[in-house]
């Protein structure tokens, strides 16, 4: 085999969509994702309760580690089963919109202007998801494109979504590698706590980084669940901006 005709495979392998024929399921991974979401939305209500009324209590945080990957994964099925990106991709970008003035309104409460521009999960989703789609349709200026906004302005966990859904995506009939490789790269956090932050986790004379705590998300992931449950799709997202208006409510009330 000629070297150019190594580049020529290589060069068809990148500029053809995948092709996903019907009857066969597109993961091997977790397809439950109900169940999913709905653990990852109580995750996040007690992250954000942590994050807004009680900063220094580590568990809040910990348990809310959870969510994010639990939220890239459903994106990763949803991508690989949605009839229309352009329709997933507007109601994400609608409640990250509709939900920025109370997120900052909960976090930020008597700094709203000054934070207006620290943009909320649901835009990080967004820009995660697009960059997804370009990857996965060859469209690699799209996904270059949305991996430099979401990495080089404000948006909450920066290019972690991507490389999340990379993992989720590229291991999706593989669920023992993509689960190696999703731990893996929390395994620097075993050794990178400091130890005078209150959210790190010491153990003995080891202080482990709360991120690491999004290890947890994958027996959730990676195994099959069976619960079955109906929950209509517009709950999830009318959850979050719902719980961030309380959270602001409370306080405005409280402080």
């Amino acid at each position: 085999m000629t070297a150019n005709h190594t580049l020529s495979r290589i060069r068809t392998v990148l500029r053809t969509p995948p092709v996903f024929p019907d009857g066969v399921p597109r993961l091997r991974t977790n397809l439950d994702t109900n169940f999913l979401k709905l653990i990852a939305i109580l995750a996040m209500l007690i992250d954000h309760i942590g994050g807004a009324f009680f900063p220094e209590v580590g568990w809040f945080r910990w348990v809310g580690r959870l969510a994010f990957p639990i939220f890239c994964y459903c994106m990763t099925v949803g991508l690989l089963y949605t009839r229309d990106i352009k329709k997933y991709l507007f109601r994400l970008g609608l409640f990250a919109v509709l939900s920025q003035p109370f997120y900052v309104l909960a976090f930020h409460p008597h700094h709203f202007w000054a934070e207006l521009t620290n943009w909320n999960i649901f835009f990080t989703l967004f820009l995660s998801l697009l960059a997804m789609y370009g990857f996965m349709e060859r469209k690699w200026w799209l996904f270059l494109a949305a991996l430099f906004v979401v990495s080089r302005w404000n948006f909450d966990y920066s290019g972690n979504g991507i490389l999340y859904m990379l993992i989720f995506y590229l291991c999706r009939s593989r669920p023992g590698i993509g689960a190696a490789l999703y731990c893996a790269q929390f395994l620097p956090g075993l050794l990178t706590g400091q130890p005078g932050d209150p959210l790190n986790f010491t153990l003995g004379g080891l202080c482990i980084d709360w991120s690491f705590f999004a290890v947890f998300a994958a027996p959730l992931l990676f195994r099959p669940t069976h619960f079955d449950l109906h929950v209509p799709k517009w709950v999830f997202y009318a959850f979050y901006p719902a719980h961030l208006a309380v959270i602001a409510v409370l306080q405005f009330i409280l402080f």
